[in-house]
């Protein structure tokens, strides 16, 4: 069958599938509606939720730190506020220092420089319990000249001192007078608040640099953020606390809130990843997706058992099956759904009609598009090529299986056609031709009737090659065959094509039936595959069929004929090879070489003889 079987009715839903397809949906539409709904109203909620707890984590981690550096200032300024008037090195001064250092021990020093001088209060408690270097503290104060003088100019500053010391501090420089001072500290506190729960929260200062942070290797190792985008966008927004979602560098989402703090520029940014906040509803989405495949699978296992069940169509199907193998084909089945049992019996109904279609016609796929439909009655014009072949001296090998083999002779001679047919008829089939008829000896084939290639010159160049492919199997089919066995001798055949407008079609009685060509370009078709043996070659062409594939094929002209029937002279071409094929012949001399036919020595046809029907117009070719 070259085409997919068209006209059958199609399976659009099995019955299993129908059952299985309505408890799919009403499974999925139902769970699914309230999986989706509660997962949108929950999300909602838990952003919401999410949103509103990042906010106020941040706002009071604001104000906590807000109220931490505003103490300290405060603290730090009485301190030197109260030695600069006691006088530096005073008992009071020193008693003073004692004081502030044992009501703030997290604090490491204080210094000040003012036009009376400058000085630096190392809480020594601090740094012995650290196993810090005292000395430490004058060299941080000495290193950083450029925020002092921030600070003398009338500046608040505040650095990370942890990479100087090896530990978390902070140093808040700020304006005393008309110089400057500064004060160092242990932001324990702080880092407490900063690091409470999913939240992340972290400190700023006005260059970018991490003061506060829950991992510390990022504050020691001054790590600075001000070339990320949410600092950017924080600095350029006017706003002194605010709230939104972004994606950071690699691509993660984050719940992202800041709030500016009023000492020395500093920013507080608290931050949730996104995925976490919604990492509970997804886990009870999951479940609840599981729940509905088991659901569905459940339900569907139910199905398909009860889909089997559903019998009685099939007993009447049954019936009808054993109504056919008692040979009864006169059956009037109708459909009454579209599914499989309705296509089964559509099937079985054109199964009845197309065994009494078979009997009526000798190519089986002809019978089957005339059973679809495809081909009507009555004849149509086709633009076509015409095949037909005969063996050679076909009458004198029936005479040797006669004389050799008497009463088994038919057999013998109608196994040797089967063979020689069976490799032939394959050939017409691969290429797209149609097996019009066996004439005793003869195979008659044509292409662009019942189907086509999509062009002339294609289902011309199909024929050609159809010819050539049945001289290659004949050639092999020789090879196998034993000179001079009675058996089973060898075969030469001749071709004959031509190509034109024929009429296709449907002839015969109501009886028997075969779709056939009739026209001048079958005739003539007929005509030269009769004149092979005389041009000592197996395939001939006319001139229309040549026209369209010269190219294609190397041929030699052979002498023209005149036909009976025909006024004007009859050009012939022998085919040799394919153009560009780098196997075999390549000339009528190599051609006859290995098909072992003697080029004929000389022409003597009598034109008025009665069983002639072509004259030579010349020699030329031969």
């Amino acid at each position: 069958m070259r085409q997919e079987a068209s006209g059958l009715m199609k399976v659009r839903f099995s019955i299993g599938a129908k059952l299985i397809t309505i408890i799919t949906f009403i499974v999925l539409v139902s769970l699914g509606l309230i999986i989706a709904l509660v997962s949108l109203l929950v999300r909602a909620d838990l952003q919401i939720l999410a949103e509103t707890e990042n906010f106020e984590t941040n706002r009071r981690t604001a104000i906590a730190a807000d109220a931490a550096f505003e103490y300290i200032h405060s603290n730090s300024l009485i301190l030197i506020r109260t030695i600069t008037s006691a006088g530096q090195g005073s008992f009071i001064a020193r008693d003073s220092a004692g004081f502030y250092f044992e009501r703030n021990p997290k604090t490491a020093c204080v210094f000040f420089t003012s036009g009376a001088g400058s000085e630096i209060l190392v809480n020594r408690d601090f740094f012995e319990t650290r196993s810090l270097d005292p000395a430490l503290a004058d060299s941080y104060r000495a290193g950083e000249t450029v925020a002092l003088r921030r600070a003398m100019a009338g500046e608040t500053v505040l650095l990370n001192a942890a990479r100087h010391f090896g530990a978390p501090l902070l140093a808040l420089f700020f304006p005393w007078q008309n110089g400057g001072a500064g004060v160092l500290f242990d932001p324990a506190e702080l880092i407490n608040v900063f690091c409470y729960g999913v939240n992340q929260s972290y400190l700023l200062n006005d260059a970018g640099d991490i003061l506060i942070h829950a991992d510390f290797d990022m504050v020691r190792d001054g790590v600075n953020v001000s070339d990320r985008n949410f600092t950017r966008y924080v600095w350029n927004r006017l706003e002194r606390e605010s709230q939104t979602l972004y994606t950071d560098e690699e691509g993660i989402r984050y719940f992202g809130a800041f709030t500016k703090l009023d000492i020395a520029g500093s920013i507080v940014i608290t931050s949730v990843e996104y995925d976490k906040v919604f990492e509970g509803i997804n886990a009870t989405t999951r479940r609840n997706i599981y729940l509905t495949i088991t659901v569905l699978s459940i339900s569907i296992i139910f199905i398909w058992f009860f889909a089997k069940s559903i019998s009685i169509p099939l007993r009447i199907l049954a019936s009808a099956a054993q109504d056919i193998e008692s040979g009864k084909f006169d059956l009037q089945l109708t459909p009454k759904s579209k599914d499989e049992i309705g296509v089964l019996t559509d099937s079985f109904q054109r199964m009845c009609s197309a065994l009494n279609i078979f009997g009526r016609f000798t190519n089986r796929d002809i019978a089957v598009r005339a059973m679809r439909g495809e081909i009507k009655p009555g004849g149509f014009p086709k633009h076509a090529t015409i095949f037909f072949s005969d063996i050679r001296n076909f009458t004198s090998i029936s005479e040797n299986f006669t004389n050799t083999f008497g009463d088994e002779a038919s057999d013998k001679i109608v196994y040797w056609l089967n063979v020689y047919f069976s490799s032939m008829v394959d050939c017409v089939e691969r290429t797209g031709g149609v097996v019009d008829k066996f004439i005793g000896d003869a195979l008659m084939a044509h292409w662009g009737t019942a189907y086509t290639s999509g062009s002339v010159k294609k289902d011309a160049c199909d024929c050609i090659s159809a010819a050539l492919m049945m001289r290659k199997a004949l050639y092999r089919l020789n090879q196998g065959r034993r000179k001079n066995d009675p058996a089973n001798p060898r075969i030469q055949f001749g071709c004959g094509i031509n190509t034109g407008i024929v009429t296709a079609g449907q002839l015969g009685s109501d009886v028997r039936m075969e779709y056939t060509v009739i026209g001048d370009p079958v005739n003539l078709a007929s005509r030269i595959e009769s004149l092979n043996k005389a041009f000592g070659v197996d395939i001939l062409i006319g001139e229309d069929t040549w026209r369209l594939v010269r190219k294609k094929f190397i041929t030699v002209e052979m002498p023209s004929v005149k036909v009976k029937g025909k006024e004007k002279k009859v050009r012939v071409f022998a085919v040799i090879n394919y153009a560009k094929s780098t196997k075999g012949p390549a000339s009528l001399s190599r051609l006859r070489k290995m098909l072992g036919i003697k080029p004929p020595p000389n022409l003597v046809i009598d034109p008025n003889s009665p069983d002639v029907k072509y004259k030579l117009i010349g020699k030329k070719g031969i």
